[in-house]
């Protein structure tokens, strides 16, 4: 008697590739909130940023799907680089269709370029490895010189808008945080922040600067210990508890008066001032600490190069580099800081200044009757402990 063996097919675990949670969301940065160690992330991002790399890769997902293109060629955006270096998998151009037909939660498996949905093949698209990025990269620095010509076009477009702004002061509102005279640290979390903010800690404590939060920078301050003076910003990602903190607000508006943000910060019963500007709230941030008088603006996770102006990816970005021309006088990078800035007084010297203090103080003592009297009775005492201590392992 012989017996028909059928195949079996293979269970879900014996499948390739790797598995996890779908979180799903056309902002990078609101995704960013809520994916978890194993989730594979869903996004819409054309021309991945370094900022949004990194962020994405703190979470430690399992793989990050994108529906456009991460590198258009139109300039070497540092995002998927970052990315591939670090061994996560990249899938690329999977299409708008994803964004509408996947539910946030559901279970999904990536085999190769290959997204399924149980056995259901949902997306697929082009893996990224270091020859692609690479070629990538090699065309798009190519393309450079279209990319600072758009950019010079914006500055001067910004310039022209905004000349009152950047030359007189004009439409800087009044607040009640007194900066005169004072050093400003503006903190927007964007490049290297937490480990700038973790290397100024001697500088906040011993100068003592007006700190302002940009969105969420007001979040990373009080993640690193310090509660914000001023939060700036559009009030898009910042979080309740922070606006909550005690520190004064500036919602920044569009250049016609509109605040997004201002809704959200008077549900919540707070008071705030509105400055109307085009720009990055990073920008009103630096310009309302040169207008009302600080004597240094310190600048952590601000953009600094020409580089990272392109690699934000945006043509607001002009406003940012004019901005640094007009308060260029008192702003230092906090990069600068922490390699020039050393504490006033080394351990070494406070050591030696301990040192010094109590032999000055054995030499009192020593020099009168009482007090002689006292080293000769603290010198017995120590003798007693020293011998129960001996008495013990003998």
């Amino acid at each position: 008697m012989f017996m028909t063996l059928r195949r079996r097919a293979p269970r879900e675990p014996d499948l390739p590739g790797v598995r996890g949670t779908l979180r799903i969301d056309v902002r990078t940065k609101q995704l960013t909130k809520r994916l978890k160690p194993g989730d594979i992330a869903v996004i819409d991002h054309q021309d991945i940023d370094r900022v949004s790399a990194e962020a994405l890769l703190a979470c430690k997902p399992a793989a990050v799907i994108n529906a456009a293109s991460s590198i258009t060629g139109r300039y070497p955006n540092l995002g998927p680089e970052i990315l591939v270096n670090a061994g996560v998998p990249l899938v690329d151009s999977v299409g708008k269709d994803v964004m509408l037909e996947l539910k946030d939660g559901q279970s999904a498996r990536l085999d190769g370029n290959t997204l399924y949905v149980g056995d259901v093949v949902v997306a697929k698209g082009t893996l990224f490895d270091h020859d692609i990025v690479n070629a990538a990269m090699t065309e798009a620095r190519a393309g450079l010189a279209v990319q600072l010509e758009a950019f010079a076009a914006n500055t001067m477009e910004y310039l022209r808008r905004e000349r009152e702004l950047l030359l007189d002061g004009v439409g800087v509102p009044d607040i009640k945080t007194v900066l005169d005279g004072r050093h400003a640290l503006v903190v927007v979390r964007g490049y290297h922040y937490k480990d700038d903010l973790q290397t100024l800690r001697s500088y906040i404590r011993e100068y003592r600067p007006i700190l302002i939060g940009v969105d969420g920078g007001a979040d990373a301050l009080l993640e690193a210990g310090h509660r914000p003076h001023l939060i700036v910003g559009d009030m898009d990602s910042v979080s309740d508890a922070t606006l909550r903190c005690g520190a004064e607000i500036v919602v920044h508006a569009y250049r016609d008066g509109r605040a997004p943000g201002l809704e959200r910060v008077r549900k919540l019963g707070l008071d705030s001032v509105v400055f109307p500007a085009t720009g990055t709230s990073e920008d009103v941030a630096m310009l309302l600490a040169d207008d009302k008088g600080a004597s240094l603006i310190v600048t952590v996770g601000t953009h600094a190069t020409l580089v990272e102006f392109l690699d934000k990816g945006r043509s607001g970005m002009a406003s940012t580099f004019l901005t640094r021309l007009r308060v260029g006088g008192k702003l230092v990078d906090a990069k600068g800081v922490s390699r020039l800035y050393r504490s006033r007084i080394s351990n070494l010297s406070l050591g030696v200044m301990l040192l010094v203090g109590l032999f000055a103080l054995f030499v009192a003592l020593a020099s009168t009757y009482a007090g002689t009297t006292m080293l000769q009775l603290v010198a017995a005492r120590w003798d007693d402990a020293w011998s129960w201590i001996v008495g013990l392992f003998t």
